[in-house]
């Protein structure tokens, strides 16, 4: 009979695209066809992003992509002023950055693996990676000792995942030095999670609210749009770099139109890549092409570019092409978290 320690041996490692200069490797894909070449083009796209100082740059989430060992790019993304906001599923953020904040691992695995056992053990898995299910509680319970220490009212993703990073703050920090959720709160960058309770978090909210029946935290999913929506009236030219699809593709390109409806002459996304596996033609939102996007008055056409690649192989890619390239060493800092009021001020 295996036990836990059978199955949880080998860590998930998460690429460090500072070790590795790609600049030639993507360069020569120019002159290849097929999604080679539609790879290089999105890498010299997010180089323009980075190079347009007036540009708001905006990366969406969607997928495992932590747990598969994606963490330190984006970790390296803000800490290097290559992104100015973040909207995620919150599986993303909560079960796989902030739990790994807390001290836990994700494993190698295999999807051959006899998921009955694994259930009877306590794993989970998600297709060749485990996590801890016991460790996962202990995240569950966290998030719902946060809420419990708040204000009881309505608060928006972004003010709810601010108090993440400072709860880490005044916890002695986080157990990993590549903790997204925590080097955003340090360099004021605004994480959004529009589907907040489909996570850990929410977990979190049914203990806190069951506790809590009359006088509790909630979420504000309008309040979450109107707060993006400000970047964008902020500032005017934006891009997107979108891994995968989902609730944050759509969240985010969105909000053209909602400060289209408030000013009436809000621009479209300037710049907008997409990485993907999903195909359009079911009509679902994850693989509408970029050019679809356009139709409803969201995305330019000059500057975009779908690049149809599982995100382990494409993501390094791109923004490890950005980095080595250089212009975030010219790039200043947006704060976009500065938009908003303390979550504890005084209306």
């Amino acid at each position: 009979m295996s036990t836990k320690k059978d199955y949880l041996k080998e860590i998930i490692k998460h690429i460090d695209i500072k070790q590795h200069n790609v600049i030639q490797l993507v360069d020569a894909m120019a002159d290849m066809a097929f999604s080679a070449r539609d790879l290089n083009r999105a890498a010299n796209i997010y180089d323009m992003m980075l190079n347009d100082k007036n540009c708001g740059v905006i990366l969406t989430l969607a997928g495992s992509l932590f747990s598969a060992g994606l963490k330190k790019v984006v970790y390296d993304m803000v800490m290097n002023n290559m992104v100015d906001a973040i909207v995620s599923t919150g599986a993303i953020i909560v079960d796989q950055d902030f739990f790994e904040a807390l001290g836990f691992k994700h494993y190698k695995g295999t999807p051959f693996s006899d998921d009955n056992e694994l259930r009877n053990l306590h794993i989970d898995r998600i297709y060749d990676t485990y996590i801890d299910e016991d460790e996962l509680r202990i995240c569950d319970e966290t998030t719902a000792k946060i809420f419990n220490s708040l204000e009881p009212k309505p608060y928006s993703s972004r003010e709810l995942l601010w108090e993440f990073g400072k709860y880490l703050d005044q916890n002695g920090g986080p157990k990993v030095e590549d903790s997204v959720v925590y080097a955003c709160y340090k360099k004021n960058v605004p994480i959004f999670v529009p589907a907040f309770s489909d996570c850990s978090a929410g977990f979190g909210f049914v203990v806190h609210q069951t506790e809590n029946p009359d006088n509790h935290v909630s979420v504000d999913s309008a309040k979450d749009f109107l707060e993006l929506t400000k970047i964008k009236l902020e500032c005017k030219e934006t891009g997107i770099l979108m891994i995968g699809g989902g609730v944050p593709k759509n969240f985010t390109q969105d909000i053209v139109v909602a400060a289209d409806i408030l000013t009436e002459d809000a621009p479209m996304h300037k710049y907008a890549i997409q990485i993907t596996v999903a195909d359009e033609r079911d009509g679902a939102l994850s693989g509408s092409t970029l050019k679809e996007a356009s139709s409803w008055g969201k995305v330019s056409m000059i500057y975009e570019q779908m690049v149809y690649s599982e995100a382990t192989i494409a993501m390094p890619l791109v923004v490890g092409y950005a980095y080595h390239k250089g212009a975030w060493k010219h790039r200043q800092p947006k704060e976009f978290q500065k938009l908003y009021k303390p979550v504890n001020s005084e209306v």
